[in-house]
Protein backbone atom coordinates (compact mmCIF):
# COMPACT_ATOMS: atom_id res chain seq x y z
CA UNK A 1 0.00 0.00 0.00
CA UNK A 2 1.55 3.38 -0.96
CA UNK A 3 1.46 6.53 1.37
CA UNK A 4 -0.69 9.77 0.30
CA UNK A 5 1.52 11.81 -1.25
CA UNK A 6 3.18 14.79 0.45
CA UNK A 7 2.55 16.93 -2.66
CA UNK A 8 -0.65 17.39 -5.10
CA UNK A 9 0.30 14.35 -7.61
CA UNK A 10 -0.45 17.19 -10.69
CA UNK A 11 2.24 19.62 -9.31
CA UNK A 12 5.75 17.59 -11.55
CA UNK A 13 8.26 20.33 -10.99
CA UNK A 14 6.94 20.67 -7.58
CA UNK A 15 7.85 17.45 -6.65
CA UNK A 16 11.23 17.97 -8.21
CA UNK A 17 11.78 21.18 -6.43
CA UNK A 18 11.08 19.06 -3.21
CA UNK A 19 13.51 16.20 -3.58
CA UNK A 20 16.11 19.17 -3.71
CA UNK A 21 14.65 20.55 -0.78
CA UNK A 22 14.62 16.68 0.64
CA UNK A 23 18.43 16.07 -0.37
CA UNK A 24 19.94 19.20 0.93
CA UNK A 25 18.73 18.88 4.53
CA UNK A 26 20.02 15.20 4.14
CA UNK A 27 23.32 16.51 2.47
CA UNK A 28 23.63 18.61 5.31
CA UNK A 29 23.19 15.85 8.23
CA UNK A 30 25.84 13.17 6.10
CA UNK A 31 28.25 16.16 5.71
CA UNK A 32 27.86 17.20 9.37
CA UNK A 33 29.07 13.76 10.14
CA UNK A 34 32.26 14.09 8.92
CA UNK A 35 32.99 17.77 8.38
CA UNK A 36 33.38 18.43 12.31
CA UNK A 37 36.00 15.62 12.65
CA UNK A 38 38.25 17.18 10.89
CA UNK A 39 37.09 20.43 12.81
CA UNK A 40 38.48 19.04 15.93
CA UNK A 41 41.76 19.79 16.32
CA UNK A 42 41.48 22.91 15.68
CA UNK A 43 38.66 23.71 17.99
CA UNK A 44 40.67 21.53 20.45
CA UNK A 45 43.67 24.72 20.27
CA UNK A 46 40.81 27.43 19.95
CA UNK A 47 38.71 26.28 23.49
CA UNK A 48 41.93 24.71 25.11
CA UNK A 49 40.09 21.33 25.82
CA UNK A 50 42.06 18.14 26.11
CA UNK A 51 42.43 15.01 23.93
CA UNK A 52 40.42 13.42 26.71
CA UNK A 53 37.78 15.70 26.06
CA UNK A 54 37.76 15.72 22.80
CA UNK A 55 35.55 12.49 22.13
CA UNK A 56 32.95 14.26 23.79
CA UNK A 57 32.29 16.37 20.79
CA UNK A 58 31.88 13.52 18.64
CA UNK A 59 29.73 11.06 21.85
CA UNK A 60 27.53 13.98 22.76
CA UNK A 61 25.97 14.46 19.14
CA UNK A 62 25.99 10.46 18.42
CA UNK A 63 24.03 9.71 21.80
CA UNK A 64 21.47 12.10 21.38
CA UNK A 65 20.70 11.15 17.58
CA UNK A 66 21.52 7.40 17.99
CA UNK A 67 18.53 6.87 20.94
CA UNK A 68 16.27 9.16 19.40
CA UNK A 69 15.52 7.95 15.75
CA UNK A 70 12.80 5.58 16.49
CA UNK A 71 10.54 7.81 18.45
CA UNK A 72 11.58 10.66 16.48
CA UNK A 73 10.50 8.59 13.39
CA UNK A 74 6.97 7.88 15.12
CA UNK A 75 6.83 11.75 15.87
CA UNK A 76 6.81 11.99 12.38
CA UNK A 77 3.98 9.83 11.95
CA UNK A 78 2.08 11.14 14.55
CA UNK A 79 2.08 15.46 14.13
CA UNK A 80 2.84 15.56 10.58
CA UNK A 81 6.22 15.56 8.58
CA UNK A 82 5.91 18.78 6.89
CA UNK A 83 5.68 19.67 10.67
CA UNK A 84 8.61 17.69 11.85
CA UNK A 85 10.88 18.32 9.07
CA UNK A 86 10.71 22.23 9.15
CA UNK A 87 11.01 22.10 13.31
CA UNK A 88 14.40 20.13 12.72
CA UNK A 89 15.48 21.92 10.31
CA UNK A 90 15.21 25.21 12.47
CA UNK A 91 16.35 23.84 15.20
CA UNK A 92 19.77 21.86 13.38
CA UNK A 93 20.53 25.39 12.33
CA UNK A 94 20.12 27.16 15.77
CA UNK A 95 22.58 24.65 17.62
CA UNK A 96 24.67 24.65 14.82
CA UNK A 97 24.99 28.72 15.10
CA UNK A 98 25.48 27.99 18.75
CA UNK A 99 28.23 26.01 18.57
CA UNK A 100 30.22 27.92 15.78
CA UNK A 101 29.82 30.51 17.96
CA UNK A 102 30.92 28.24 21.62
CA UNK A 103 33.07 30.13 23.75
CA UNK A 104 34.02 27.27 25.79
CA UNK A 105 34.46 23.48 25.59
CA UNK A 106 31.01 22.87 27.45
CA UNK A 107 29.16 24.90 25.32
CA UNK A 108 30.32 23.32 22.34
CA UNK A 109 29.36 19.95 23.81
CA UNK A 110 25.63 21.48 24.22
CA UNK A 111 26.15 22.76 20.83
CA UNK A 112 26.61 18.86 19.24
CA UNK A 113 24.00 17.30 21.50
CA UNK A 114 21.56 19.78 20.61
CA UNK A 115 22.46 18.97 17.09
CA UNK A 116 21.71 15.34 17.45
CA UNK A 117 18.66 15.65 18.52
CA UNK A 118 17.48 17.88 16.10
CA UNK A 119 19.29 15.32 13.66
CA UNK A 120 17.36 12.75 14.84
CA UNK A 121 14.45 14.04 13.96
CA UNK A 122 15.27 15.50 10.64
CA UNK A 123 16.60 12.27 9.24
CA UNK A 124 14.19 9.50 9.07
CA UNK A 125 11.63 12.70 8.61
CA UNK A 126 13.22 13.15 4.99
CA UNK A 127 13.47 9.55 4.10
CA UNK A 128 9.91 9.03 4.45
CA UNK A 129 8.61 12.66 3.07
CA UNK A 130 10.94 11.23 -0.27
CA UNK A 131 8.72 7.99 0.35
CA UNK A 132 5.16 10.06 0.61
CA UNK A 133 5.56 12.43 -2.23
CA UNK A 134 7.01 9.98 -5.21
CA UNK A 135 4.26 7.51 -5.65
CA UNK A 136 5.12 6.69 -9.85
CA UNK A 137 7.50 3.84 -9.97
CA UNK A 138 9.54 5.69 -12.79
CA UNK A 139 9.70 8.90 -10.60
CA UNK A 140 10.27 6.92 -7.71
CA UNK A 141 13.27 4.87 -8.80
CA UNK A 142 14.87 8.43 -10.20
CA UNK A 143 14.13 10.09 -7.02
CA UNK A 144 15.78 7.49 -4.84
CA UNK A 145 18.39 7.58 -6.51
CA UNK A 146 19.21 10.94 -6.60
CA UNK A 147 18.79 10.40 -2.57
CA UNK A 148 21.13 7.05 -2.51
CA UNK A 149 23.85 9.37 -4.02
CA UNK A 150 23.63 12.01 -1.53
CA UNK A 151 23.33 9.48 1.29
CA UNK A 152 26.20 7.60 0.51
CA UNK A 153 28.23 10.45 -0.56
CA UNK A 154 28.09 12.69 1.68
CA UNK A 155 30.64 11.63 3.81
CA UNK A 156 33.18 12.02 1.33
CA UNK A 157 31.96 15.45 0.35
CA UNK A 158 32.50 16.04 4.17
CA UNK A 159 35.58 15.39 4.17
CA UNK A 160 36.25 17.81 1.38
CA UNK A 161 34.32 20.62 2.58
CA UNK A 162 35.78 19.86 6.39
CA UNK A 163 39.70 19.99 4.92
CA UNK A 164 38.58 23.57 2.92
CA UNK A 165 36.55 25.78 5.44
CA UNK A 166 39.02 24.70 8.09
CA UNK A 167 42.03 25.59 6.28
CA UNK A 168 40.27 28.81 4.33
CA UNK A 169 38.63 30.05 7.18
CA UNK A 170 38.31 28.10 10.40
CA UNK A 171 36.90 25.81 12.24
CA UNK A 172 33.82 27.29 13.13
CA UNK A 173 32.82 27.41 9.52
CA UNK A 174 32.16 23.90 9.74
CA UNK A 175 29.28 24.75 11.94
CA UNK A 176 28.28 27.76 10.34
CA UNK A 177 28.08 25.94 7.05
CA UNK A 178 24.51 23.94 7.98
CA UNK A 179 23.03 27.48 8.05
CA UNK A 180 23.35 27.83 4.22
CA UNK A 181 21.91 24.29 3.84
CA UNK A 182 19.19 24.87 6.18
CA UNK A 183 18.26 28.06 5.11
CA UNK A 184 17.29 26.65 1.27
CA UNK A 185 15.40 23.97 2.51
CA UNK A 186 13.56 26.11 5.13
CA UNK A 187 12.56 28.88 2.90
CA UNK A 188 11.65 26.59 0.21
CA UNK A 189 10.43 23.40 2.21
CA UNK A 190 8.15 25.48 3.84
CA UNK A 191 6.13 27.11 0.44
CA UNK A 192 6.38 23.72 -1.45
CA UNK A 193 5.52 20.91 1.19
CA UNK A 194 1.40 20.42 1.96
CA UNK A 195 0.38 19.27 5.17
CA UNK A 196 -0.81 15.62 5.10
CA UNK A 197 -3.45 14.02 6.24
CA UNK A 198 -3.05 12.28 10.09
CA UNK A 199 -2.81 9.06 9.49
CA UNK A 200 -3.94 7.14 12.86
CA UNK A 201 -0.61 6.71 14.40
CA UNK A 202 -0.11 6.38 17.93
CA UNK A 203 2.62 6.69 20.61
CA UNK A 204 4.12 4.18 22.49
CA UNK A 205 5.26 5.67 25.46
CA UNK A 206 6.94 2.85 27.15
CA UNK A 207 8.54 1.77 24.45
CA UNK A 208 10.01 5.14 23.86
CA UNK A 209 10.93 4.94 27.28
CA UNK A 210 12.82 1.67 26.91
CA UNK A 211 13.96 1.71 23.34
CA UNK A 212 15.48 5.11 23.51
CA UNK A 213 17.20 3.95 26.86
CA UNK A 214 18.81 1.20 25.08
CA UNK A 215 20.03 2.67 22.42
CA UNK A 216 21.61 5.33 24.53
CA UNK A 217 23.52 2.83 26.23
CA UNK A 218 24.49 0.70 23.26
CA UNK A 219 25.88 3.44 21.64
CA UNK A 220 27.58 4.83 24.81
CA UNK A 221 29.11 1.34 25.52
CA UNK A 222 30.54 1.35 21.87
CA UNK A 223 32.02 5.10 22.06
CA UNK A 224 33.11 4.76 25.25
CA UNK A 225 35.13 1.23 24.21
CA UNK A 226 36.50 2.86 21.54
CA UNK A 227 37.94 5.52 23.01
CA UNK A 228 39.12 3.90 26.30
CA UNK A 229 38.57 -0.07 26.50
CA UNK A 230 36.11 -2.90 26.23
CA UNK A 231 37.31 -4.63 29.86
CA UNK A 232 36.14 -0.89 31.72
CA UNK A 233 32.76 -0.46 33.54
CA UNK A 234 31.45 1.93 31.67
CA UNK A 235 31.76 0.05 28.30
CA UNK A 236 30.35 -3.34 28.91
CA UNK A 237 28.33 -2.30 31.51
CA UNK A 238 26.17 -0.09 29.28
CA UNK A 239 26.20 -2.62 26.54
CA UNK A 240 24.63 -5.14 28.90
CA UNK A 241 22.46 -2.70 29.92
CA UNK A 242 21.56 -1.59 26.41
CA UNK A 243 21.21 -5.23 25.97
CA UNK A 244 18.82 -6.25 27.85
CA UNK A 245 16.55 -2.73 27.39
CA UNK A 246 16.48 -3.71 23.70
CA UNK A 247 15.29 -7.60 24.15
CA UNK A 248 12.46 -5.88 26.50
CA UNK A 249 11.71 -3.62 24.09
CA UNK A 250 10.69 -6.20 21.39
CA UNK A 251 9.44 -8.06 23.67
CA UNK A 252 6.90 -5.38 24.48
CA UNK A 253 6.48 -4.57 21.17
CA UNK A 254 4.67 -7.81 21.13
CA UNK A 255 2.08 -6.92 23.39
CA UNK A 256 1.72 -3.26 22.95
CA UNK A 257 -1.69 -1.96 22.32
CA UNK A 258 0.04 0.54 19.85
CA UNK A 259 3.74 -0.58 19.04
CA UNK A 260 6.12 2.00 18.38
CA UNK A 261 8.29 0.27 15.82
CA UNK A 262 5.28 -2.68 14.79
CA UNK A 263 6.61 -5.87 13.77
CA UNK A 264 4.94 -5.93 10.84
CA UNK A 265 7.99 -4.11 9.70
CA UNK A 266 10.81 -5.71 10.63
CA UNK A 267 9.49 -9.05 10.31
CA UNK A 268 8.76 -8.11 6.56
CA UNK A 269 12.00 -10.22 4.68
CA UNK A 270 12.69 -7.49 2.61
CA UNK A 271 12.25 -4.74 4.69
CA UNK A 272 14.32 -6.66 7.93
CA UNK A 273 17.12 -7.01 5.32
CA UNK A 274 17.54 -3.66 4.11
CA UNK A 275 17.74 -2.73 7.93
CA UNK A 276 20.42 -4.85 8.33
CA UNK A 277 22.42 -4.01 5.28
CA UNK A 278 22.14 -0.66 6.72
CA UNK A 279 24.21 -1.56 9.89
CA UNK A 280 26.67 -3.63 7.68
CA UNK A 281 27.16 0.07 6.05
CA UNK A 282 27.23 1.84 8.72
CA UNK A 283 30.20 -0.39 10.01
CA UNK A 284 31.77 -1.13 7.30
CA UNK A 285 32.19 2.50 5.43
CA UNK A 286 33.78 3.56 9.27
CA UNK A 287 36.84 1.53 7.86
CA UNK A 288 36.97 3.09 4.41
CA UNK A 289 36.59 7.06 5.38
CA UNK A 290 38.17 7.18 8.96
CA UNK A 291 41.42 4.65 8.42
CA UNK A 292 42.20 5.82 5.03
CA UNK A 293 41.85 9.15 5.80
CA UNK A 294 44.59 8.69 8.67
CA UNK A 295 46.61 6.47 5.92
CA UNK A 296 46.40 9.77 3.46
CA UNK A 297 47.03 12.76 6.22
CA UNK A 298 49.32 11.10 8.23
CA UNK A 299 51.18 8.28 6.19
CA UNK A 300 51.34 9.89 3.05
CA UNK A 301 51.51 13.28 3.87
CA UNK A 302 48.54 14.81 2.88
CA UNK A 303 46.86 18.05 3.60
CA UNK A 304 42.95 17.98 5.08
CA UNK A 305 41.64 19.40 1.79
CA UNK A 306 43.95 17.20 -0.69
CA UNK A 307 42.60 13.72 1.28
CA UNK A 308 38.68 15.14 0.92
CA UNK A 309 40.07 15.63 -3.26
CA UNK A 310 40.99 12.30 -3.33
CA UNK A 311 38.11 10.30 -2.12
CA UNK A 312 36.17 12.04 -4.64
CA UNK A 313 36.56 9.12 -7.36
CA UNK A 314 34.57 7.18 -4.93
CA UNK A 315 31.68 9.98 -4.33
CA UNK A 316 31.02 10.24 -7.99
CA UNK A 317 31.28 6.41 -8.57
CA UNK A 318 28.58 5.94 -5.68
CA UNK A 319 26.47 8.22 -7.18
CA UNK A 320 26.53 7.27 -10.51
CA UNK A 321 25.96 3.42 -9.15
CA UNK A 322 23.00 4.59 -6.69
CA UNK A 323 21.39 5.99 -9.51
CA UNK A 324 21.59 3.88 -12.34
CA UNK A 325 20.52 1.13 -9.73
CA UNK A 326 17.63 2.79 -8.76
CA UNK A 327 16.35 3.24 -12.10
CA UNK A 328 17.71 0.43 -14.47
CA UNK A 329 17.94 -2.58 -12.26
CA UNK A 330 15.85 -2.07 -8.71
CA UNK A 331 12.46 -1.99 -11.18
CA UNK A 332 13.56 -5.42 -13.25
CA UNK A 333 15.92 -7.55 -10.34
CA UNK A 334 14.85 -6.38 -7.17
CA UNK A 335 17.07 -5.72 -3.60
CA UNK A 336 18.72 -8.90 -3.05
CA UNK A 337 21.00 -9.31 -6.22
CA UNK A 338 22.06 -5.33 -5.60
CA UNK A 339 22.75 -5.45 -2.08
CA UNK A 340 24.22 -8.95 -2.33
CA UNK A 341 26.27 -8.13 -5.06
CA UNK A 342 27.29 -4.53 -3.71
CA UNK A 343 28.40 -6.31 -0.67
CA UNK A 344 30.58 -8.75 -2.90
CA UNK A 345 32.74 -5.49 -4.54
CA UNK A 346 33.10 -4.21 -1.48
CA UNK A 347 34.69 -7.32 -0.25
CA UNK A 348 37.02 -6.68 -3.48
CA UNK A 349 37.42 -3.15 -2.92
CA UNK A 350 39.05 -3.95 0.39
CA UNK A 351 40.92 -6.45 0.09
CA UNK A 352 42.37 -4.30 -2.66
CA UNK A 353 42.84 -1.49 -0.11
CA UNK A 354 45.13 -3.86 1.41
CA UNK A 355 48.24 -3.45 -0.49
CA UNK A 356 49.03 -0.05 1.19
CA UNK A 357 52.53 0.45 2.27
CA UNK A 358 54.76 3.05 4.03
CA UNK A 359 55.38 5.17 -0.19
CA UNK A 360 52.44 3.73 -2.07
CA UNK A 361 51.22 6.06 -4.94
CA UNK A 362 47.37 7.01 -5.44
CA UNK A 363 47.07 6.15 -8.99
CA UNK A 364 48.47 2.57 -8.81
CA UNK A 365 47.11 1.84 -5.33
CA UNK A 366 44.38 3.71 -3.90
CA UNK A 367 42.34 5.05 -7.35
CA UNK A 368 41.26 1.08 -8.32
CA UNK A 369 40.33 0.35 -5.03
CA UNK A 370 38.31 3.43 -3.43
CA UNK A 371 35.88 3.56 -7.22
CA UNK A 372 35.56 -0.12 -7.15
CA UNK A 373 34.10 0.56 -2.85
CA UNK A 374 31.95 3.26 -4.86
CA UNK A 375 30.52 0.96 -7.25
CA UNK A 376 29.69 -1.49 -4.45
CA UNK A 377 28.29 1.63 -2.12
CA UNK A 378 25.76 3.21 -4.82
CA UNK A 379 24.00 -0.66 -5.61
CA UNK A 380 23.91 -0.91 -1.84
CA UNK A 381 22.29 2.37 -0.63
CA UNK A 382 20.23 1.84 -4.42
CA UNK A 383 18.65 -0.87 -3.05
CA UNK A 384 18.63 -0.27 1.15
CA UNK A 385 17.01 2.71 1.29
CA UNK A 386 14.17 2.08 -1.62
CA UNK A 387 13.35 -0.95 0.35
CA UNK A 388 13.18 0.34 4.48
CA UNK A 389 10.01 2.00 3.18
CA UNK A 390 8.39 -0.18 0.54
CA UNK A 391 5.13 -1.33 1.15
CA UNK A 392 4.28 0.37 4.76
CA UNK A 393 1.35 1.85 5.55
CA UNK A 394 1.01 5.26 6.15
CA UNK A 395 0.90 5.59 9.73
CA UNK A 396 4.45 3.45 9.65
CA UNK A 397 6.43 5.53 7.23
CA UNK A 398 8.25 7.43 9.53
CA UNK A 399 9.12 4.87 12.14
CA UNK A 400 10.21 2.99 8.96
CA UNK A 401 12.69 5.57 7.91
CA UNK A 402 13.79 5.79 11.06
CA UNK A 403 14.81 1.99 11.52
CA UNK A 404 16.77 2.53 8.60
CA UNK A 405 18.70 5.69 10.26
CA UNK A 406 19.38 3.73 13.37
CA UNK A 407 20.74 1.07 11.72
CA UNK A 408 23.49 2.67 10.22
CA UNK A 409 23.89 4.92 13.45
CA UNK A 410 24.68 1.47 15.52
CA UNK A 411 26.30 0.38 13.19
CA UNK A 412 28.69 3.12 12.87
CA UNK A 413 28.98 2.55 16.61
CA UNK A 414 30.21 -0.63 16.66
CA UNK A 415 32.40 0.05 13.74
CA UNK A 416 33.84 2.83 15.25
CA UNK A 417 34.61 0.66 18.51
CA UNK A 418 35.26 -3.03 17.03
CA UNK A 419 37.98 -1.20 14.38
CA UNK A 420 39.52 0.93 16.51
CA UNK A 421 40.28 -1.72 18.81
CA UNK A 422 41.76 -4.05 15.83
CA UNK A 423 43.54 -1.30 14.31
CA UNK A 424 45.43 -0.47 18.04
CA UNK A 425 46.04 -4.14 18.74
CA UNK A 426 47.22 -5.23 15.44
CA UNK A 427 49.87 -2.24 15.50
CA UNK A 428 50.70 -3.72 18.97
CA UNK A 429 51.43 -7.17 18.01
CA UNK A 430 53.65 -5.79 15.13
CA UNK A 431 55.86 -3.95 17.13
CA UNK A 432 56.28 -6.84 19.84
CA UNK A 433 56.97 -9.35 17.03
CA UNK A 434 59.85 -6.80 15.46
CA UNK A 435 61.09 -4.22 18.07
CA UNK A 436 64.17 -4.68 19.07
CA UNK A 437 64.61 -2.35 22.04
CA UNK A 438 62.93 0.56 21.48
CA UNK A 439 61.24 1.26 18.51
CA UNK A 440 62.41 3.89 16.05
CA UNK A 441 60.15 6.26 13.65
CA UNK A 442 60.34 3.85 10.72
CA UNK A 443 59.23 1.04 12.47
CA UNK A 444 56.19 2.89 14.07
CA UNK A 445 55.18 3.82 10.47
CA UNK A 446 55.05 0.34 9.52
CA UNK A 447 53.01 -0.91 12.41
CA UNK A 448 50.70 1.94 12.10
CA UNK A 449 49.76 0.72 8.18
CA UNK A 450 49.84 -2.82 9.11
CA UNK A 451 47.01 -1.52 11.78
CA UNK A 452 45.28 -0.37 8.74
CA UNK A 453 45.62 -3.31 6.59
CA UNK A 454 44.35 -5.51 9.23
CA UNK A 455 41.59 -3.11 9.36
CA UNK A 456 40.53 -3.41 5.64
CA UNK A 457 40.45 -7.62 6.20
CA UNK A 458 38.47 -7.30 8.94
CA UNK A 459 35.94 -4.56 6.52
CA UNK A 460 36.29 -7.33 4.04
CA UNK A 461 35.17 -9.85 6.46
CA UNK A 462 32.02 -7.50 7.62
CA UNK A 463 31.07 -7.41 3.96
CA UNK A 464 30.93 -11.25 3.42
CA UNK A 465 28.87 -11.65 6.02
CA UNK A 466 26.50 -8.85 4.85
CA UNK A 467 26.75 -10.67 1.39
CA UNK A 468 25.01 -13.86 2.95
CA UNK A 469 22.66 -12.61 5.57
CA UNK A 470 21.45 -10.80 2.68
CA UNK A 471 21.29 -13.58 -0.16
CA UNK A 472 19.71 -15.45 2.60
CA UNK A 473 17.25 -13.18 3.45
CA UNK A 474 15.92 -10.94 1.10
CA UNK A 475 12.88 -12.20 -1.05
CA UNK A 476 14.43 -12.36 -5.01
CA UNK A 477 12.30 -10.35 -8.16
CA UNK A 478 11.36 -7.07 -8.29
CA UNK A 479 9.61 -4.82 -4.99
CA UNK A 480 5.92 -5.04 -5.21
CA UNK A 481 3.91 -2.33 -7.77
CA UNK A 482 2.72 0.41 -4.91
CA UNK A 483 -0.88 0.84 -5.67
CA UNK A 484 -2.69 4.49 -5.98
CA UNK A 485 -1.98 7.01 -3.29
CA UNK A 486 -4.70 6.50 0.07
CA UNK A 487 -5.40 7.67 2.87
CA UNK A 488 -6.34 6.17 6.13
CA UNK A 489 -8.61 7.46 8.51
CA UNK A 490 -7.65 9.28 11.23
CA UNK A 491 -9.24 7.13 13.85
CA UNK A 492 -8.39 3.74 12.18
CA UNK A 493 -6.34 1.55 15.05
CA UNK A 494 -2.93 0.26 13.86
CA UNK A 495 -3.30 -3.12 13.11
CA UNK A 496 -1.12 -4.99 15.68
CA UNK A 497 -0.25 -9.23 14.28
CA UNK A 498 -1.35 -12.00 16.40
Amino acid sequence: MSTPSAVPAAGESRRWMVLAVICTAYLMLTLDATVMNLALPSAQTALHFSAADKQWVVTAYALSYGSLLLFSGRLADLIGRKETFIAGLAGFAAASAVGGAASSFGMLVAARACQGVFAALLAPTTLSLLATTFTDPKERGRAFGVFSAVAAGGGGMGLLIGGALTSALNWRWCMYINLVFAAFSLIVGSSLLTRQPRTGARMDVPGVIVVSGGLLCLVYGFSNAATHSWHTPSTWGFLVAGGVLVVLFSFWQRRAQHPLLPPRIVLDRNRGGSYLAALVIGAGMFGVLLFLVYYLQTDLGYSAIKSGVALLPMVGVTAAASTVGNIRLMPRFGPRPLITAGMLINVVGMALLTRIGPDSHYASTLLGPIMVIGLGMGMIFAAALRTGTSGVLPQDAGIASAAINTGQQLGGAIGTALLNTIAASATTDYLTGHAQGKPGPALLHLATIHGYTRVFWWCAGIFALGAVVSGALLRGGPLPTPGPPTTEPATEPEKVPT
